[in-house]
Formats: C-alpha cells, sequence, structure tokens
C-alpha cells in the first residue's frame, strides 16, 4: 500500500469533501481517503499495483481541482 498528499484548495467544504471522496472512491484500488478541512490536505491510501499516483491527481485535476 502507498501513501500520498495533495492539497487541494477547493477541500474545506463539506460538499466538496463529499463530492472528492465519492470521486476517488470510485476507482478500484482506494483503500482510505482521509481530508483535513482545515487546509484541505488530502492523504490517499491506494493500492500502487491498481491504481498510480499520477492516474489519481488526474482524476483529481479532470474534476477541475486545483493540486499543489
Amino acid at each position: 500500500m502507498t501513501e500520498v498528499t495533495f492539497f487541494v484548495k477547493e477541500a474545506t467544504t463539506e460538499p466538496e469533501i463529499q463530492q472528492i471522496e465519492q470521486l476517488l472512491n470510485e476507482y478500484d484500488g482506494m483503500e482510505r481517503v482521509l481530508i483535513d478541512t482545515d487546509d484541505g490536505e488530502l492523504k490517499i491510501e491506494f493500492d500502487e499495483n491498481i491504481i498510480t499516483e499520477e492516474q489519481i491527481a488526474t482524476a483529481l485535476i479532470e474534476q477541475n481541482y486545483l493540486i499543489h
């Protein structure tokens, strides 16, 4: 299992957090998605044999989330 951290500017309100969690949990290989509402920090645990960090980042970008 691998862990990656992204910061998503929009991930500080309940509706956005729910949308991000729903989006990411649709992908095979996702183990856990934790979001800090104070600063938009996403900690994502995933199976690197099924999905990559780049695929996760692309999924967020395609939904118009700004990651850094």
